[in-house]
């Protein structure tokens, strides 16, 4: 443990917040890293309403999340370039807990939720992020740009008229004639605003064009469209101290605690495969124990300061790299920004039109998407072009973490499968022993491919002496263990010998920890490639 908190301190140099890709420190570079962090504020403001809303929360929870965890992951986050806040993949669980339970215990849960967090972090269970096979990472991307694609289609319903299920809110009258019209040709001039920008200038990032331009026109026309005001007032104070109103009982702890465990593994999963595909985009790998207890110190403080926690958000960390932010600055200032909007600039921000936020989603829709992955279906194993399909499917389904445990579970069956086929044995008569027979195996030995390295011998018409070569296999689990014993207590029982040759020394240790080698001293007193071991039985009890 004290290792892991002195590598996430060394991890922490200050030349995070002035490195600089390309140009080194300038006011130009500054200007690029705070401009993005605007568009980015600009882009959490109706997130973490309509997020708060799916949640069953008061707007302002989910709005003082976004801003502390943003704040916090962007000081001393794993990549210099992610953006956190309140999240979709967290709200859809949080719905039932709040409608069951109410906000406060919804903050504990978010409290516990962050000493979880910590703990994987210190523990450094971060790296397991890459047991995580392609196709799953190809299949959360296409899974996550469909559901923020889903996600904005509530803000074509005529404002006001969703209501509150109970689990989060639905219904709702869509827009028609032209009210949609207009939404639409916005949306659509959003998204071509941001596509031609940067082939004009690079003064100040595209998504910001998009925003400032058609805010410019709805307000300058007066015209009659959906608004941020509309979803709901932002305007709030300083975040204050709020220990959670619950009593402290062990009832309050079997409500939170499973509720804690699953908004800490989908804020985890997140956020490591969005630090995965951010270090792809900037070219920089980022710490994933870091990350982690950086999540979690921001969602502990988060539950003290009555928010709703989080995790990283792709489409916005998507619109920060875009935007060219590269270092903390960008995080740090959006953040800031948004706490701005809360205090003093709700009046200006509830005047943008929902229709650029919209488009500047979408242009995230198509830039995350893999678009790749649709002409690579048919050129890949089709077991991974299933992979990508159902994390997809599962995802937009389900949420995040279920389908990533989905399409680990799926590759590694499919992983063992194709090496539990892969053994086999060729045959010869030994030239060190006369009169006996040798296997020599080739391929894993493990629990998928036991049976088949159970048929490979000849018990009957085999001689008094056989030997197993493994030169070309590896002993690899329990399975194989109980196999190699099973095979050598047939050969007993018919009154012959099995012997195993070519160890490897991770295999010889198995083995030998097991109790399976029979060595004697003068032949073998450590560790011996070319040695014949003899087999010992009944190590396992038979089963």
């Amino acid at each position: 443990m004290r290792a892991t908190l002195h590598n996430f301190a060394k991890n922490l140099d200050v030349t995070d917040l002035r490195w600089m890709p390309d140009d080194g420190f300038s006011i130009g570079r500054l200007r690029i890293e705070l401009l993005s962090g605007l568009t980015v504020a600009l882009a959490l403001v109706p997130e973490a309403v309509a997020f708060a809303f799916v949640a069953g929360v008061h707007p302002l929870v989910g709005l003082y999340a976004a801003f502390l965890v943003g704040l916090i992951t962007a000081l001393i986050g794993g990549r210099p370039g992610m953006i956190s806040g309140a999240t979709g993949a967290l709200a859809v669980v949080m719905v039932a807990l709040v409608a069951q339970h109410g906000v406060e215990y919804l903050f504990a849960t978010v409290v516990l939720m962050g000493l979880l967090q910590i703990f994987a972090g210190v523990m450094q269970w971060g790296k397991f992020i890459r047991l995580v096979p392609h196709p799953v990472m190809l299949g959360f991307v296409n899974g996550l740009a469909i559901v923020i694609f889903l996600a904005q289609m509530s803000q074509f319903k005529v404002p006001g008229t969703m209501v509150d299920t109970g689990h989060g809110v639905g219904g709702g009258e869509w827009l028609s004639g032209q009210p949609l019209y207009l939404m639409l040709a916005l949306v659509a001039a959003t998204m071509a605003i941001i596509w031609i920008t940067p082939r004009i200038t690079k003064v100040i990032p595209a998504p910001l064009a998009g925003i400032g331009v058609i805010a410019a026109v709805v307000i300058g026309f007066g015209l009659d469209v959906p608004r941020v005001g509309d979803l709901a007032s932002i305007q709030g104070g300083l975040p204050s101290l709020h220990i959670p109103m619950v009593p402290l009982t062990w009832e309050t702890f079997e409500i939170i605690l499973p509720y804690a465990v699953i908004l800490a593994a989908i804020g985890l999963i997140e956020s490591l495969l969005t630090l995965n595909l951010v270090g792809d985009l900037t070219g920089k790998r980022g710490g994933a124990s870091q990350e982690c207890i950086a999540q979690g110190v921001a969602n502990t403080v988060t539950g003290f300061f009555g928010g709703m926690g989080g995790c990283a958000m792709i489409g916005q960390s998507m619109i920060n790299v875009k935007s060219g932010g590269r270092t903390r600055v960008a995080g740090i200032a959006a953040a800031v920004f948004l706490l701005l909007f809360i205090l003093v600039g709700s009046s200006v921000i509830e005047l943008i039109p929902l229709a650029a936020l919209v488009g500047v989603m979408f242009m995230v829709v198509i830039g995350t998407f893999a678009w790749n992955s649709l002409t690579i279906l048919r050129k890949v194993p089709l077991m991974d072009a299933f992979v990508i399909i159902l994390v997809t499917v599962v995802t937009v389904m389900e949420d995040l973490a279920v389908a990533v445990v989905v399409g680990v579970i799926v590759s590694a069956l499919a992983y063992a499968w194709n090496n539990a086929r892969r053994i086999h044995a060729t045959t010869r008569d030994s030239v060190t022993e006369k009169g006996a027979k040798v296997y020599e195996i080739h391929g894993p030995l493990f629990f998928g491919s036991s049976d088949g390295f159970a048929e490979l011998f000849d018990v009957e018409k085999d001689p008094e002496v056989v030997i197993v070569d493994f030169a070309d296999s590896r002993v690899v689990d329990q399975s194989a263990l109980q196999a190699i014993e099973a095979m050598a207590a047939k050969y007993e029982a018919a009154g012959k010998r099995l012997q195993l040759r070519h160890l490897s020394r991770d295999c010889h240790r198995l083995l030998n920890k097991a109790g399976h080698l029979m060595v004697d001293s003068d032949d073998d007193p450590d560790y011996e490639l070319a040695v014949d071991y003899d087999v010992r039985t009944g190590v396992l009890g038979g089963h």
